[in-house]
Protein backbone atom coordinates (compact mmCIF):
# COMPACT_ATOMS: atom_id res chain seq x y z
CA UNK A 1 0.00 0.00 0.00
CA UNK A 2 1.37 3.82 -0.86
CA UNK A 3 0.73 5.94 2.17
CA UNK A 4 1.04 9.87 1.93
CA UNK A 5 2.06 11.06 5.28
CA UNK A 6 4.13 14.49 6.56
CA UNK A 7 7.97 14.22 5.82
CA UNK A 8 10.14 13.68 8.73
CA UNK A 9 14.00 13.55 9.65
CA UNK A 10 14.47 10.23 8.81
CA UNK A 11 13.51 10.82 5.42
CA UNK A 12 15.90 12.98 4.60
CA UNK A 13 18.68 10.04 2.60
CA UNK A 14 15.84 9.01 0.44
CA UNK A 15 14.92 13.06 0.05
CA UNK A 16 18.02 13.68 -1.12
CA UNK A 17 17.77 10.32 -3.83
CA UNK A 18 14.76 11.45 -5.03
CA UNK A 19 16.23 15.39 -5.95
CA UNK A 20 19.13 13.79 -7.48
CA UNK A 21 16.76 11.76 -9.64
CA UNK A 22 14.52 14.96 -10.36
CA UNK A 23 17.08 17.35 -12.65
CA UNK A 24 17.36 20.88 -13.63
CA UNK A 25 13.67 22.41 -13.22
CA UNK A 26 12.55 21.27 -10.11
CA UNK A 27 13.60 24.72 -8.09
CA UNK A 28 12.49 23.44 -4.78
CA UNK A 29 13.91 20.31 -4.57
CA UNK A 30 18.05 20.82 -4.78
CA UNK A 31 20.32 18.62 -4.60
CA UNK A 32 21.99 20.25 -1.20
CA UNK A 33 21.61 18.08 2.06
CA UNK A 34 21.76 20.74 3.76
CA UNK A 35 18.31 22.49 2.60
CA UNK A 36 16.69 20.03 2.49
CA UNK A 37 17.42 19.22 6.09
CA UNK A 38 16.39 22.64 6.73
CA UNK A 39 12.87 22.25 4.91
CA UNK A 40 12.64 19.12 6.47
CA UNK A 41 12.73 20.89 9.99
CA UNK A 42 11.03 23.81 8.93
CA UNK A 43 8.04 21.53 7.88
CA UNK A 44 7.97 19.61 11.01
CA UNK A 45 7.22 23.17 12.38
CA UNK A 46 5.05 23.71 10.70
CA UNK A 47 2.67 20.88 11.45
CA UNK A 48 3.35 21.49 14.98
CA UNK A 49 2.73 25.09 14.63
CA UNK A 50 5.60 26.65 15.56
CA UNK A 51 7.36 28.24 11.95
CA UNK A 52 7.96 32.34 11.92
CA UNK A 53 5.58 33.77 10.92
CA UNK A 54 4.66 34.35 7.39
CA UNK A 55 7.11 31.22 6.71
CA UNK A 56 4.47 27.70 6.89
CA UNK A 57 5.54 25.32 4.76
CA UNK A 58 3.79 21.77 4.56
CA UNK A 59 5.90 19.00 2.91
CA UNK A 60 4.47 15.56 2.68
CA UNK A 61 6.36 12.13 1.09
CA UNK A 62 4.68 9.05 -0.54
CA UNK A 63 5.70 5.96 1.26
CA UNK A 64 5.72 2.58 0.23
CA UNK A 65 4.58 0.24 2.93
CA UNK A 66 6.34 -2.80 2.16
CA UNK A 67 9.75 -1.36 2.08
CA UNK A 68 8.97 2.03 3.46
CA UNK A 69 11.07 3.57 0.82
CA UNK A 70 10.35 7.32 0.07
CA UNK A 71 8.66 7.12 -2.95
CA UNK A 72 7.58 11.12 -4.27
CA UNK A 73 7.53 14.45 -2.39
CA UNK A 74 4.77 17.25 -2.67
CA UNK A 75 4.20 20.28 -0.51
CA UNK A 76 2.17 23.73 -0.05
CA UNK A 77 3.76 27.04 0.70
CA UNK A 78 0.88 28.59 3.05
CA UNK A 79 1.53 32.02 1.24
CA UNK A 80 4.79 32.66 -1.12
CA UNK A 81 6.12 36.13 -0.65
CA UNK A 82 5.54 37.09 2.61
CA UNK A 83 9.68 36.57 3.88
CA UNK A 84 11.29 36.24 0.06
CA UNK A 85 9.86 37.99 -2.76
CA UNK A 86 8.54 36.19 -4.92
CA UNK A 87 8.49 36.53 -8.82
CA UNK A 88 7.00 36.07 -12.10
CA UNK A 89 5.98 37.64 -15.31
CA UNK A 90 3.13 38.76 -16.26
CA UNK A 91 2.11 38.33 -19.78
CA UNK A 92 0.83 41.67 -20.85
CA UNK A 93 -0.09 44.02 -24.50
CA UNK A 94 1.39 47.33 -24.69
CA UNK A 95 -0.22 49.42 -27.22
CA UNK A 96 1.15 52.04 -29.93
CA UNK A 97 -0.96 54.80 -31.83
CA UNK A 98 -0.64 57.30 -33.28
CA UNK A 99 -3.97 59.13 -35.22
CA UNK A 100 -2.41 60.97 -37.21
CA UNK A 101 -0.14 58.71 -39.08
CA UNK A 102 -2.89 55.90 -38.63
CA UNK A 103 -0.81 53.79 -36.45
CA UNK A 104 -2.08 51.33 -34.31
CA UNK A 105 0.10 48.04 -32.94
CA UNK A 106 -0.10 45.74 -30.08
CA UNK A 107 2.96 44.00 -28.96
CA UNK A 108 2.81 41.13 -26.29
CA UNK A 109 5.11 42.02 -23.45
CA UNK A 110 6.61 40.47 -20.20
CA UNK A 111 6.39 42.70 -16.82
CA UNK A 112 8.25 41.52 -13.94
CA UNK A 113 5.73 40.93 -10.86
CA UNK A 114 4.75 40.87 -7.35
CA UNK A 115 1.33 39.46 -7.93
CA UNK A 116 0.73 36.51 -6.19
CA UNK A 117 2.15 37.50 -3.00
CA UNK A 118 0.08 36.00 -0.27
CA UNK A 119 -1.24 33.18 -2.30
CA UNK A 120 -0.75 29.66 -1.16
CA UNK A 121 0.84 27.64 -4.12
CA UNK A 122 1.35 23.70 -4.55
CA UNK A 123 5.46 22.67 -5.22
CA UNK A 124 7.52 19.95 -4.83
CA UNK A 125 6.19 17.69 -6.49
CA UNK A 126 8.27 14.52 -7.90
CA UNK A 127 7.58 10.93 -8.15
CA UNK A 128 10.44 8.46 -8.36
CA UNK A 129 10.22 6.98 -12.21
CA UNK A 130 9.74 3.15 -10.29
CA UNK A 131 6.60 4.32 -9.52
CA UNK A 132 4.92 6.24 -12.27
CA UNK A 133 2.02 3.31 -12.29
CA UNK A 134 -1.22 2.27 -10.23
CA UNK A 135 -2.77 5.89 -9.89
CA UNK A 136 0.45 6.90 -7.51
CA UNK A 137 0.40 10.34 -9.52
CA UNK A 138 -2.94 11.15 -8.38
CA UNK A 139 -2.50 9.96 -5.33
CA UNK A 140 0.64 11.92 -5.09
CA UNK A 141 -0.73 15.06 -6.10
CA UNK A 142 -3.92 15.36 -4.98
CA UNK A 143 -3.42 14.24 -1.54
CA UNK A 144 -2.56 17.89 -0.73
CA UNK A 145 -6.33 19.07 -1.38
CA UNK A 146 -7.53 17.06 1.44
CA UNK A 147 -5.42 18.64 3.65
CA UNK A 148 -6.26 22.21 1.98
CA UNK A 149 -10.44 20.82 2.61
CA UNK A 150 -9.87 20.00 6.45
CA UNK A 151 -7.47 22.87 7.40
CA UNK A 152 -8.40 25.56 5.55
CA UNK A 153 -7.76 28.09 7.40
CA UNK A 154 -3.61 27.76 7.05
CA UNK A 155 -4.17 28.74 3.52
CA UNK A 156 -5.22 32.28 0.80
CA UNK A 157 -8.26 32.30 -0.59
CA UNK A 158 -6.25 31.52 -4.05
CA UNK A 159 -3.80 28.72 -4.90
CA UNK A 160 -1.53 28.67 -7.55
CA UNK A 161 1.25 26.48 -8.93
CA UNK A 162 4.46 26.96 -11.11
CA UNK A 163 4.70 24.48 -13.29
CA UNK A 164 7.89 23.59 -15.46
CA UNK A 165 8.90 25.04 -18.38
CA UNK A 166 10.88 23.76 -21.60
CA UNK A 167 14.24 22.48 -21.52
CA UNK A 168 16.35 19.49 -22.86
CA UNK A 169 18.02 16.73 -22.26
CA UNK A 170 20.93 18.58 -20.99
CA UNK A 171 18.92 21.61 -19.01
CA UNK A 172 19.40 24.39 -21.53
CA UNK A 173 15.97 27.03 -21.84
CA UNK A 174 15.85 28.83 -24.74
CA UNK A 175 13.90 31.14 -22.54
CA UNK A 176 17.04 31.43 -20.22
CA UNK A 177 19.50 31.64 -23.32
CA UNK A 178 17.15 34.05 -24.93
CA UNK A 179 16.94 36.65 -21.63
CA UNK A 180 18.34 35.66 -18.17
CA UNK A 181 21.54 35.01 -19.30
CA UNK A 182 22.19 38.69 -20.55
CA UNK A 183 21.57 39.50 -16.97
CA UNK A 184 22.99 37.15 -14.74
CA UNK A 185 25.28 35.67 -17.23
CA UNK A 186 25.38 31.90 -15.67
CA UNK A 187 23.85 28.95 -17.02
CA UNK A 188 20.09 28.08 -16.43
CA UNK A 189 20.64 25.01 -14.09
CA UNK A 190 22.70 27.41 -12.07
CA UNK A 191 20.11 29.97 -11.92
CA UNK A 192 17.84 27.40 -10.68
CA UNK A 193 19.80 25.87 -8.02
CA UNK A 194 20.51 29.17 -6.45
CA UNK A 195 16.74 29.84 -6.37
CA UNK A 196 16.51 26.58 -5.06
CA UNK A 197 18.54 26.69 -2.16
CA UNK A 198 17.13 30.12 -0.84
CA UNK A 199 19.67 32.83 -2.53
CA UNK A 200 16.83 34.70 -3.92
CA UNK A 201 18.00 38.51 -3.67
CA UNK A 202 20.13 38.02 -7.51
CA UNK A 203 16.72 38.12 -9.17
CA UNK A 204 15.64 41.35 -7.08
CA UNK A 205 19.33 42.90 -8.37
CA UNK A 206 19.59 41.73 -11.74
CA UNK A 207 16.48 41.12 -13.84
CA UNK A 208 15.26 44.39 -15.81
CA UNK A 209 12.48 46.31 -14.34
CA UNK A 210 10.68 47.46 -17.44
CA UNK A 211 8.59 45.59 -19.90
CA UNK A 212 10.25 42.96 -22.42
CA UNK A 213 9.22 43.25 -25.32
CA UNK A 214 8.64 39.36 -26.58
CA UNK A 215 8.91 40.74 -30.61
CA UNK A 216 12.34 40.63 -29.50
CA UNK A 217 13.02 37.41 -28.52
CA UNK A 218 14.17 35.01 -30.58
CA UNK A 219 11.52 32.48 -32.39
CA UNK A 220 12.35 29.83 -29.88
CA UNK A 221 12.09 31.41 -27.00
CA UNK A 222 8.95 33.19 -27.86
CA UNK A 223 7.47 29.32 -28.84
CA UNK A 224 8.20 28.67 -24.88
CA UNK A 225 6.39 30.95 -22.93
CA UNK A 226 3.47 29.72 -20.93
CA UNK A 227 4.39 25.91 -22.26
CA UNK A 228 5.34 23.18 -19.94
CA UNK A 229 8.04 20.66 -19.68
CA UNK A 230 6.50 16.73 -21.27
CA UNK A 231 7.65 15.66 -18.39
CA UNK A 232 5.56 18.13 -16.53
CA UNK A 233 2.08 17.79 -18.35
CA UNK A 234 0.12 14.77 -16.45
CA UNK A 235 0.89 17.19 -13.51
CA UNK A 236 -0.66 20.34 -15.62
CA UNK A 237 -3.80 18.08 -16.86
CA UNK A 238 -4.52 16.63 -13.10
CA UNK A 239 -4.77 20.11 -12.10
CA UNK A 240 -6.69 21.44 -14.89
CA UNK A 241 -9.45 18.44 -14.01
CA UNK A 242 -9.56 20.08 -10.14
CA UNK A 243 -10.11 23.70 -11.93
CA UNK A 244 -6.75 25.29 -12.03
CA UNK A 245 -6.15 27.64 -15.21
CA UNK A 246 -3.95 29.52 -16.83
CA UNK A 247 -3.90 32.64 -16.36
CA UNK A 248 -0.68 35.03 -18.47
CA UNK A 249 1.95 34.32 -15.76
CA UNK A 250 4.98 32.50 -16.24
CA UNK A 251 8.36 31.54 -14.26
CA UNK A 252 11.41 34.31 -14.65
CA UNK A 253 13.89 31.59 -15.78
CA UNK A 254 12.01 29.18 -18.33
CA UNK A 255 8.83 30.75 -18.85
CA UNK A 256 6.92 27.63 -17.91
CA UNK A 257 2.88 28.96 -17.21
CA UNK A 258 2.26 29.90 -13.73
CA UNK A 259 -2.08 27.81 -12.93
CA UNK A 260 -4.18 29.13 -10.47
CA UNK A 261 -7.45 29.15 -8.68
CA UNK A 262 -9.47 29.80 -5.72
CA UNK A 263 -8.94 27.68 -3.03
CA UNK A 264 -12.17 26.79 -2.20
CA UNK A 265 -13.26 26.04 -5.86
CA UNK A 266 -10.88 23.19 -6.36
CA UNK A 267 -12.98 19.98 -6.78
CA UNK A 268 -11.19 17.49 -4.61
CA UNK A 269 -11.82 20.59 -2.06
CA UNK A 270 -15.64 21.30 -2.46
CA UNK A 271 -16.60 18.18 -3.28
CA UNK A 272 -14.79 16.15 -0.19
CA UNK A 273 -17.47 14.47 2.27
CA UNK A 274 -17.19 13.94 5.77
CA UNK A 275 -17.68 9.83 6.36
CA UNK A 276 -17.49 7.90 9.75
CA UNK A 277 -15.54 4.15 9.13
CA UNK A 278 -16.65 0.83 8.94
CA UNK A 279 -14.38 -1.73 9.55
CA UNK A 280 -15.35 -4.58 6.83
CA UNK A 281 -14.11 -6.40 3.86
CA UNK A 282 -15.79 -4.49 0.91
CA UNK A 283 -19.08 -6.42 -0.70
CA UNK A 284 -17.85 -7.76 -4.31
CA UNK A 285 -21.83 -6.43 -5.32
CA UNK A 286 -21.21 -2.83 -4.14
CA UNK A 287 -20.61 -0.75 -7.45
CA UNK A 288 -17.11 1.07 -6.71
CA UNK A 289 -14.88 3.70 -7.76
CA UNK A 290 -11.40 4.98 -6.37
CA UNK A 291 -11.42 7.29 -3.76
CA UNK A 292 -9.08 9.74 -1.95
CA UNK A 293 -9.28 8.74 1.94
CA UNK A 294 -7.33 11.02 4.43
CA UNK A 295 -7.90 11.04 8.61
CA UNK A 296 -8.24 14.54 10.06
CA UNK A 297 -5.03 15.11 12.05
CA UNK A 298 -2.91 18.01 11.60
CA UNK A 299 0.25 16.70 12.66
CA UNK A 300 0.17 12.60 11.67
CA UNK A 301 -2.18 13.44 8.71
CA UNK A 302 -2.47 10.42 6.16
CA UNK A 303 -4.10 9.50 2.92
CA UNK A 304 -4.64 6.43 1.21
CA UNK A 305 -6.01 5.53 -2.33
CA UNK A 306 -8.96 2.91 -1.71
CA UNK A 307 -11.62 1.44 -4.15
CA UNK A 308 -14.84 1.47 -2.35
CA UNK A 309 -18.17 2.16 -2.69
CA UNK A 310 -19.40 5.54 -2.22
CA UNK A 311 -21.42 7.68 -1.70
CA UNK A 312 -22.03 6.03 1.28
CA UNK A 313 -23.70 6.21 5.03
CA UNK A 314 -20.06 4.77 6.37
CA UNK A 315 -16.83 3.87 4.19
CA UNK A 316 -15.91 0.51 4.44
CA UNK A 317 -12.36 -0.05 5.51
CA UNK A 318 -9.58 -3.09 5.40
CA UNK A 319 -7.70 -3.55 8.68
CA UNK A 320 -4.67 -2.64 6.71
CA UNK A 321 -6.53 0.76 5.56
CA UNK A 322 -7.42 1.90 8.68
CA UNK A 323 -4.09 1.02 10.59
CA UNK A 324 -1.94 3.15 7.60
CA UNK A 325 -4.60 6.10 8.60
CA UNK A 326 -4.55 5.56 12.12
CA UNK A 327 -8.09 5.76 12.33
CA UNK A 328 -10.39 2.99 13.82
CA UNK A 329 -14.31 1.89 13.53
CA UNK A 330 -16.51 5.09 14.06
CA UNK A 331 -13.78 7.38 13.21
CA UNK A 332 -14.51 10.37 10.67
CA UNK A 333 -12.60 10.09 7.63
CA UNK A 334 -12.81 12.67 4.59
CA UNK A 335 -13.01 11.35 1.68
CA UNK A 336 -13.41 12.30 -2.24
CA UNK A 337 -13.54 10.63 -5.49
CA UNK A 338 -10.03 10.48 -7.44
CA UNK A 339 -11.31 12.08 -10.32
CA UNK A 340 -14.13 14.33 -11.55
CA UNK A 341 -17.28 12.38 -12.87
CA UNK A 342 -18.07 12.33 -16.02
CA UNK A 343 -21.22 14.47 -16.96
CA UNK A 344 -23.76 12.86 -18.59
Amino acid sequence: MMLIRPIRQGDLPGLLELAKSAGVGLTSLPVNEERLARRIARSEQSFAGTAEEGDYGYVFVLEDNTNGKVAGICAIEAAVGLKEAWYNYRVGTIVHASEELGIYTRHDTLFLSNDHTGFSELCSLFLHPDYRVNKNGGLLSKSRFLFMAAFPELFGKITVAEMRGVSDENGRSPFWESLGRHFFSIDFARADYLTGVGQKAFVAELMPKYPVYIDFLPPDAQAVIGQTHENTRPAVAMLQAEGFRYEGYVDIFDAGPTVQTYTSEVRAVKESRLVPVTLAEPSSDDAREWLLVSNQSLDDFRVVLIEAAYPAASLALKPDQAAALNVKDGDTVRAVTLSPKEKA
